[in-house]
């Protein structure tokens, strides 16, 4: 596998202060992508053991809430046996840190079913994911106004509860956003 960035103080993807992995492989190609560079699966540096440490290192500090696994894409079958590893160690050494995922996957349509996308690490990724923001990238339905989504179709969805109810069960924000 191979990742294009690595942002150790990221507060644009998920809840509070995070980690977040942009790895490198993409078919979805979605028209207006943020991050085009990240669709060729040898975009960047190779991930390496070394470079799963760094990213353990940077969980460390008490202000982090968690991961963020972006890309690219997180769930193409490439790239899976290494996040599956990475998630292990993630939930192992810090069981109170959450981790995002951004998907242009369906939960309940690729995800959980058969498709291009489900491999041997799909169910085990899934499992230790607390938060799922799935569903391609539509540019027309683009708006910068959505929290910790790009585009008004993608849905934010609480894995842990979703797999517990066998149903998608949308993530509630532990804080409210209001205009001020």
């Amino acid at each position: 596998m191979y990742y294009g960035e690595i942002k150790k103080y990221d507060i644009a993807n998920g809840e509070g202060v995070r980690v977040s992995l942009f790895v490198s492989g993409c078919t979805h190609h979605c028209p207006g992508c943020f991050n085009q560079d990240t669709w060729d699966f040898r975009y960047g540096q190779e991930y390496t053991e070394k470079t799963q440490q760094e990213i353990l290192d940077a969980l460390a500090p008490g202000y982090i809430n968690g991961l963020s696994l972006l890309g690219g894409e997180p769930f193409e079958p490439a790239n899976q046996k290494a996040l599956a590893g990475l998630l292990r160690e993630v939930k192992e050494k810090y069981p109170e840190k959450n981790v995002w995922c951004y998907s242009g996957y369906l939960f309940d349509k690729e995800l959980q079913a058969e498709s291009r996308a489900r491999c041997e690490y799909t169910d085990e990724m899934l499992s230790m994911i607390d938060v799922l923001v799935d569903g391609r990238f539509v540019e027309a339905l683009k708006d910068i106004r959505l929290a910790f989504r790009g585009s008004s179709n993608q849905r934010i969805i609480d894995v842990k509860k979703s797999l517990k109810n066998g149903k998608i069960i949308l993530w509630e924000p532990k804080v409210k956003r209001g205009l001020i």
